[in-house]
């Protein structure tokens, strides 16, 4: 099968090699990080001939005798060549116990540029920036964004493209079905949510009330953009017949977050500049996910689907994003980057003088001048003459925008 190039990921891997970091790929299971990773090996193979290249995939037999640290630095040492420029590329390092250890000791040989992928958070926890002391960086890799989305698919930008990619996802394994068989696109996305949920969350997290698991999952599918707090969850399982605590809820939670499955989303005080925690919205790092867990009821969700896009497309474009909280009502996405900041609301229709209020007043609260958006489905887009300079545009032309 060919490879489809992700060029702004292989371009943002290519601008860190040889700088002294190690380099580290994270994402969600399916995301593309091993493909990711075979692209970065065939610009290397093509770019730097004469370089030596290592790649190890613990996904496949040929390297299962690689089980821990030791076994990793033994076996990759012999082929580096003195004097050459050396690569080590490791997809699943997380598979290998104690590969940090390995990671660290390679680095501070410095025998070779490595570059790793991983599955869940584990792999840049704050002990393991301890153990690298420091010297590696992460580069979140996600699912396929709509420009991308359209190149894999082979389609054209149209709304029927924008309602396929709001209804599955943006998993780049999806390529190889019929996108409007829904059934097949159910069998795809459920082994996907079932693999991520028995290797990175029931085993490594060695969860012992899996039903709980499931219904907090399908929970927070369910209230996918809302704000939601411990407790808040506890009372409504609790109204269902379940008897949890609000400690064992907030350990499930951070293991579907450590497992990149949702985000937490902070909200943050744009007058007063600060965070306020406790209380988050979860957005899913595909969308096609969670609308599995929902039974595919998309036309009584697409505004939280439209909402989980918007937030994955700020974050593919390297946004911190937060939830903006004024005196008069909420600001849906802060998304701040080095010195830029975006506000951005998320509605439906504007189908009426008070939803416009709502959307484009909260933001003409604001007092500065960095750009505004409403993100809408409605037909016709532009400036509301009593709203000036906030940018009122459809959701297709948001996907495609480059902020």
């Amino acid at each position: 099968m060919d490879i489809i190039v992700r060029k702004t990921y292989l371009s943002h891997i290519i601008s860190h090699l040889n700088r002294g970091m190690m380099i580290i790929l994270v994402g969600q299971r399916r995301v593309g990080k091993s493909f990711m990773l075979r692209q970065v090996c065939n610009w290397l193979e093509e770019s730097r001939k004469g370089s030596t290249v290592v790649y190890i995939n613990k996904e496949l037999l040929d390297f299962s005798h690689i089980t821990n640290a030791r076994e990793l630095h033994d076996y990759v040492v012999p082929k580096f060549v003195d004097g050459d420029d050396n690569y080590l590329l490791i997809d699943e390092v997380q598979d290998i116990e104690g590969y940090e250890d390995a990671l660290r000791s390679l680095q501070a040989e410095n025998r070779c540029q490595i570059i790793a992928t991983g599955s869940n958070a584990y792999i840049f926890s704050s002990e393991l920036s301890t153990r690298l002391g420091g010297r590696y960086v992460e580069i979140p890799i996600y699912g396929l964004c709509y420009r991308e989305f359209l190149v894999f698919h082979g389609l054209d930008d149209t709304n029927e493209s924008l309602n396929d990619y709001l209804r599955v996802g943006g998993l780049p394994g999806l390529r190889l079905y019929d996108i409007k068989d829904e059934i097949h696109v159910r069998d795809y996305l459920q082994g996907v949510y079932n693999t991520i949920m028995m290797r990175d969350v029931i085993s490594r997290e060695q969860i012992r009330n899996v039903p709980f698991m499931e219904n907090l999952s399908r929970f927070i599918a369910d209230n996918d953009g809302k704000l939601i707090s411990t407790n808040s969850i506890v009372r409504f399982m609790k109204s269902q017949g379940e008897k949890i605590s609000d400690t064992l809820t907030s350990a499930y939670i951070s293991h579907l977050c450590k497992a990149l499955i949702i985000s937490p989303v902070v909200r943050y005080d744009i007058h007063g500049k600060k965070l306020f925690e406790l209380i988050y919205k979860y957005y899913f790092a595909d969308h096609g996910l969670r609308n599995y867990l929902c039974g595919f009821n998309v036309r009584g969700s697409i505004e939280k689907i439209m909402e989980n896009a918007v937030y994955l497309h700020l974050l593919a474009q390297g946004y911190n994003v937060n939830v903006g909280i004024l005196r008069a009502g909420e600001i849906d996405f802060v998304a701040t980057k080095g010195g830029k900041t975006i506000y951005v609301q998320v509605a439906y229709l504007l189908a009426s003088d008070e939803t416009i209020s709502r959307e484009f007043g909260n933001l003409a609260a604001i007092r500065d001048n960095y750009p505004k958006y409403v993100v809408s489905m409605d037909p016709i887009s532009g400036e509301f003459a009593d709203y000036p300079g906030i940018i009122h545009v459809h959701l297709r032309e948001f996907l495609k925008m480059d902020f």
